[in-house]
This record gives structure tokens, sequence and C-alpha cells, in this order.
């Protein structure tokens, strides 16, 4: 058999039944220095390690914006957005997602805000049960609205369409659909709220998002047409209300012995370890995918032009070569070793600037260090429920949202104490 050719039998519907497994089992099995596949008839091949990651993000080798499927853009990231373009305009229009996403001077004030609406949100929670996972979405909804500028009339539902954007971006069916609406009803108010400030019948705070996008000036000197200007307002606070996976992520990690005893004490560098080994440990996307420009070669293996190229994420952040005891949940791992670049790659690899690596990584990092340890401060009751994170759902999340009840006190952050290692 000749081991460049594709498989005959197509695998997308293999995909759908094991998930996030799907990719690893097919590069555990296999000898090849890539795996692979048939994708939606498409000739599909993986890759996944540092190395891998600097090919992947060479635009000499793959481009990205192809690649992308209509049902993801018309969910998750908007048609027109930042992810379908390449080379020179991607840069240009990446550049506004850097000068405010990026920074301590920018993730800063969105977290304050959050921070903020978190801490008042909790003031209610005694005497009720708390769904994490649909309580932390209000919250990062109000928090990273105030901070961008754009007014809520009802951040409930907004922070439902914003959920559903990313919920359904990976399945058929019911969840799929679902996305699609939400999509839609944003796009069609963020557009109507740009053509308002152009008017001059709205404001825009100064410096903020809604500000920056509404003024930005693409590669061709043109301002963005309104429905483009929605799309990419939505892929600024889309993101930051999809921090609310890592949440629940959060509440189903403290279950960990010693990892509350350590969040609740005043460690900012524990609580960044804690970002870390949350996004490496839990499941959030399985791979990217790129299109190779021409014909390629990876370890003595051809791929061909227009070849679909598969980023295997979850696989790598769970690679024992990689990773001492990959699958223990284990914060201290990042204590006083901050993640190489293409190592970790929950959210994407290689340089924000030049390459389509998230820029709102920094606040994904920053959000979960001060939220991870506010929850931890809290006493309260886990009630039995299901707390299973199934692998097949993309993206995953654990199945009862994680409930907490009978929420009492909030524990002070304990002194730390200078030189203290991780537990």
């Amino acid at each position: 058999m000749n081991q460049s050719r594709p498989p005959i039998a197509d695998s997308s519907l293999a995909l759908l039944a094991k998930g996030y497994t799907w990719l690893p089992d097919r590069r555990l099995h296999s000898s090849a220095a890539l795996v692979r596949a048939r994708l939606m008839g498409q000739h599909a091949v993986a890759l996944h390690g540092p190395e891998a990651v600097r090919f992947f993000y060479d635009e000499r080798h793959v481009e990205r914006g192809t690649a992308l499927p209509g049902p993801v853009l018309s969910t998750l990231f908007g048609h027109g957005a930042v992810h379908t373009l390449d080379g020179h305009a991607h840069r240009e229009r990446k550049g506004m997602f850097l000068s405010l996403l990026t920074g301590p001077e920018t993730v800063a004030p969105l977290v304050d805000r959050v921070t903020a609406v978190w801490d008042e949100a909790v003031e209610s929670w005694p005497g009720r049960p708390i769904v994490l996972f649909d309580e932390a979405s209000r919250i990062l909804t109000r928090g990273v609205c105030q901070w961008a500028g754009i007014p809520l009339d009802d951040a409930d539902s907004t922070a439902r369409d914003l959920v559903a954007m990313v919920d359904g971006f990976a399945t058929p069916g019911p969840r799929h659909w679902r996305a699609r609406r939400a999509r839609a009803r944003s796009e069609a108010w963020l557009g109507g709220l740009v053509e308002e400030v152009r008017a001059g019948r709205a404001t825009a705070p100064a410096g903020s998002a809604l500000d920056t996008v509404v003024r930005h000036r693409d590669a061709d000197g043109r301002l963005l047409d309104p429905h483009t200007a929605a799309v990419e307002l939505l892929n600024v606070i889309r993101p930051t209300v999809a921090v609310c996976w890592f949440v629940a992520y959060a509440g189903h990690a403290l279950r960990t012995p010693g990892v509350k005893e350590r969040l609740r004490e005043d460690d900012p560098a524990y609580a960044v370890a804690f970002a870390h080994e949350l996004r490496r440990f839990y499941p959030f996307a399985p791979f990217l995918g790129g299109r190779a420009v021409t014909d390629l070669e990876w370890r003595g293996e051809p791929i061909p032009s227009g070849t679909l190229i598969l980023l295997d994420l979850y696989g790598q952040n769970h690679d024992p070569d990689l990773w001492d005891a990959p699958y223990a949940f284990a914060p201290q791992r990042f204590v006083g070793r901050p993640p190489h670049r293409d190592e970790l790659v929950p959210q994407g690899g290689a340089d924000r600037a030049t390459g389509h690596r998230c820029p709102g990584e920094d606040i994904t990092v920053a959000l979960v260090a001060a939220l991870g340890p506010r929850l931890a401060r809290l006493e309260y009751d886990v009630p039995e429920q299901d707390l299973r994170i199934p692998l097949t759902r993309i993206p995953a999340r654990v199945r009862s949202g994680f409930v907490i009840q009978d929420v009492r006190t909030r524990v002070p952050a304990a002194a730390h104490r200078s030189g203290q290692g991780a537990s």
C-alpha cells in the first residue's frame, strides 16, 4: 500500500463519534511521520509537536483562510472575519486585535471589569443553586461589554447567543442551527450599532473596542463595512465569554486534592500556573486546520498542494513525550517554568503578531488567574450531579454545567510565605 495516499474510507463519521480522541488514536496506531485520513471527501494529514507547530504556521507552507468550512464561519468566526485572511491583509486586521487584546494596559482593565461584576454577582448566590457555567457566561458578557463600550439591553439573552455560537460550531443538528440563529441576531445588533456610531446617533467611548473597530481601516485603506465590523466585534467579545468553559472546568479542577488550598494563598505565580494547566488539561479545541499552499514534505512524507493539514492540539497537550503524567491535573508543572510558545497549544501556536495564533490568550490566562482564586475562596457544597466531561462533544463541557449550592462565606487569601513551594 502506498503510504502517501489517503485512505479510501472517509473518517468524518469516526471524528463525530470519537471527538477529541479521534486524532490521537489515529496517531497512536500509525508508524508514519504523519497521519493520513479522508475528511469530508478531502485528503487530510495530521501533525503534532512543537516542530509541527512551526511548520503549520509558516505561510510558505499552510494557508488558513481557505480551510475554514462554511458551517464554522456561519457560527463561530463569521464570514469575512480575520480568520479568513492570510498574508498582509491578515496582519493588518490582526493588528487591530493585538492592540485591543494584548498587553497589561488593555488586559488589566478588562479583568477589573469582569472581577467587579463577579464580586457583585456572588453576593446573590447564597440561598440558591448556581450553575457555574451559566452564571460565568452572564458575568463575562456584562464585564466584556462594559469594557468594550457596547451597551446591553438584555445581558442574559446576549450571553446565551454568545455561548451558542461556540457550542454549536462543530456539530450537526439543533446545536448548530441554534448557533447560526444566534450569530445572525448578534451580527444584526452590532452592525446596527456600528451604523449608529458612524452616523453620530450613538457614542463609542474613546479607545474602546467599539471605537477601535468602528474606526479601523483595512490594508486597502477602507473602513470595515458594518457587517464585517460586527463580525470582528463578536470576535472580541465572544472568545472572552467562552472563558465560561474554563470557569466551569475550574470548579471541576478544584476537586483535585491540594489545589483549592494553594489557590487560596496570595500567590499570583500559582494562579497563572493554574490557568495554564487548566488550558492544557481540559479539552477545548481538538485541532486546527489549514491547507497546503504548494507541494510540501514533512519528515520525508509528501503532502500534495491543496491537502488539508490538521494540527493536533488535544493530542499535543496530552503527549507523554512533552508532559510528565499528562493525564494528571498538576498546576505546579508551570510554577517557575512558563510554557514554551509552541509546546502548550490549547488556542493555537506560533507568534500572535504574524500568525493565526489567538490574540486573546493573555486575556484567557488573566481571567482564569483572577477568577480561579475567587472561586477557591468561596465555601460551597457540590451536590450530586453528572460531572463527566464527554470527549465526543466538541467543545466539551461538564454535563451539569457544574452546580454549586449553599454558598456561604468567602475565605480571605492567606499570606503567601516567601519561598514556599507548590504543594
